[in-house]
């Protein structure tokens, strides 16, 4: 089995996970429904984090230098909450308003990412494609998810403040680029699907009634 073949298999493995659970999300409580969308939200933190990894071992030597600040991510315009003490005091309509905003501002991006994979120059091109695919349909996954809670836990959630992506045409007609401009995108992505993962289960935590404590 050739290694795009094995990332196929187990891009469809997952596929079918994920609709499983996009199936199952129809007729169950809030409990349950944030702690599938939780699952959801730690796989695209793994995935892109290991997206990340893979990456670098094939970075331009310059390529530290030339990567854009963090600050020019596109969502870095969207206002979130930077701690735990934060989070915790907002209203959880308004937490679940900012989960969605940030995840739904990445539909064009990765779909940008997912189009210039299979022929981005490096070793890892199928293995990439293949996770890059993976976070593509994990998003449209929570994302379904996630407007099931909107019902059960208020119309506050329903206000959205979506970052635009201006980015037009290709990651560039050079190889270096390419690279660069793909690596960018996937920190800027890191980077939100951790604070996406951190707010649904603070978000989990509080629909519980646990202890802010133990959150």
């Amino acid at each position: 089995m050739t290694p795009q073949t094995r990332g196929n298999a187990g891009f469809t493995g997952t596929l079918c996970v994920l609709l499983s659970l996009s199936v199952q999300i129809q007729c169950i409580g809030l409990n349950d429904l944030l702690e599938r969308a939780a699952e959801i939200s730690e796989r695209l933190h793994a995935l892109s984090t290991g997206l990340t990894n893979d990456l670098d071992t094939h970075f331009p030597p310059s390529g530290r230098m030339l990567m854009p600040r963090p600050s020019l991510c596109h969502t870095s315009s969207l206002t979130t909450p930077n701690d735990k003490e934060h989070v915790l005091r907002l209203p959880e309509s308004e937490l679940l308003a900012i989960v969605r905003s940030l995840l739904l501002s990445w539909s064009d991006p990765l779909h940008l990412l997912s189009a210039e994979a299979p022929s981005l120059p490096h070793p890892s091109s199928g293995s990439i494609h293949s996770k890059t695919r993976e976070l593509q349909e994990s998003t449209h996954v929570l994302n379904r998810g996630l407007e099931k809670l909107v019902s059960k836990i208020g119309p506050g959630s329903q206000s959205l403040d979506l970052s635009p992506f201006t980015w037009r045409g290709d990651l560039g007609s050079d190889r270096n680029s390419r690279l660069l401009n793909f690596q960018f995108l996937m920190s800027c992505f890191r980077r939100d699907s951790h604070k996406i993962d951190s707010f649904l289960k603070l978000l989990r935590c509080r629909t519980a009634k646990m202890r802010p404590e133990v959150c």
